[in-house]
């Protein structure tokens, strides 16, 4: 039995077109006509059944984050919000607490609801898998993080630039022995910014083996910045200064730090990520900003383009951060 893969193929079309064809959405009339004379060759029969739900739940957005915790996300999912309110879509939030498995679940379930969309930041970048979404012709967006092998409209921050830029402030701040606390390996956003830090770093001239043995992979929550911080201190050779590349993290990391007794700004602490009590504390703490409800906002504008049947090229969108020096980093104790 044909598929809509196989019209797609017939056709010269990608499935997406194929399934806006049959469903209603907005193709040119000559693509109408190469897919609907290959579905006619191919045998190919729309499921009318199926059409129909898929109609009547076309208002229906899933948007499947990693952590609702993280404020980061909790914005993002505002931004979602608000902007899909102005096209009367509803948005059903996911939360995949870093599971590819429960992020897998929550995907099998975007299809058996025939969801208009899908708005995915990607658990893993290699082990997400968003194809069975896109044979099905179903419009998704990657925000925040990009799965590697899957082909789709994508809204990032410039998490490279934003870490480099973050790592040569302390580095201009007079630290040297600049600790990196990381997310898990094989996501997007820890490798990226890890790599900005590597390249501040070998820009500094600091030695790449006490770089590689000043790197910790925490989870992306509190207590995985909070045991990544001990482990740091507890080295024969301790950092000055740690760049944390996310918000929750450094929680963990500055509760470690008040542990060992070690104190900022003697010890340099700066978070990749800002918290509303950022310039509350004392010392106040250096952050580096992200767009999270931008973010959200372009994520929901450009899935709302291709629920209309957009056919453009795909896109990429990518916002920059805002360093906000602070207290935090104001330079390393006298030796």
């Amino acid at each position: 039995m044909a598929t809509i893969n196989d019209v797609a193929k017939a056709a010269g079309v990608s499935p997406a077109t194929v399934s806006r064809v049959f469903n209603g959405g907005r193709v040119t009339p000559e693509r109408a006509e190469r897919v609907r004379r290959s579905a006619d060759e191919l045998g190919f029969s729309p499921n009318r059944v199926a059409r129909s739900l898929r109609m009547q739940r076309a208002s229906v957005i899933g948007l499947l984050i990693p952590d609702i915790a993280n404020p980061f996300f909790t914005a993002l999912a505002r931004g979602v919000e608000d902007a899909a309110q102005r096209t009367n879509l509803s948005v059903v939030l996911c939360n995949s607490d870093e599971d590819v498995a429960k992020e897998r679940r929550y995907l099998d379930i975007a299809l058996a609801e025939q969801m208009a969309g899908v708005i995915v930041a990607a658990s893993s970048r290699s082990q997400t898998d968003l194809g069975r979404l896109l044979e099905r012709g179903m419009p998704v967006v990657a925000v925040d993080r990009r799965p590697r092998a899957a082909e789709v409209d994508a809204v990032m921050v410039d998490n490279q630039h934003g870490a480099e830029e973050a790592t040569h402030h302390l580095v201009d701040r007079g630290y040297r022995r600049i600790a990196c606390i990381t997310g898990p390996a094989g996501a997007s956003t820890s490798e990226d910014r890890l790599a900005g830090y590597r390249t501040a770093m070998r820009d500094a001239g600091v030695d790449p083996e006490w770089v590689n043995a000043h790197v910790r992979h925490a989870d992306f929550r509190v207590e995985g910045g909070r045991a990544a911080m001990a482990d740091l201190l507890a080295l024969p050779d301790p950092p000055e200064a740690v760049f944390v590349a996310n918000n929750l993290m450094t929680v963990g990391a500055l509760q470690s730090l008040r542990e060992a007794g070690v104190e900022p700004p003697g010890f340099g602490i700066l978070s990749f990520g800002d918290v509303p009590w950022a310039s509350l504390v004392n010392p106040s703490l250096t952050t580096v900003q992200l767009p999270a409800y931008d973010l959200g906002v372009a994520a929901a504008s450009l899935l709302q383009e291709r629920i209309a049947g957009s056919d453009k090229p795909l896109q990429t969108v990518v916002l920059r951060t805002a360093l906000h020096p602070r207290e935090s980093t104001a330079g390393p104790r006298p030796d």
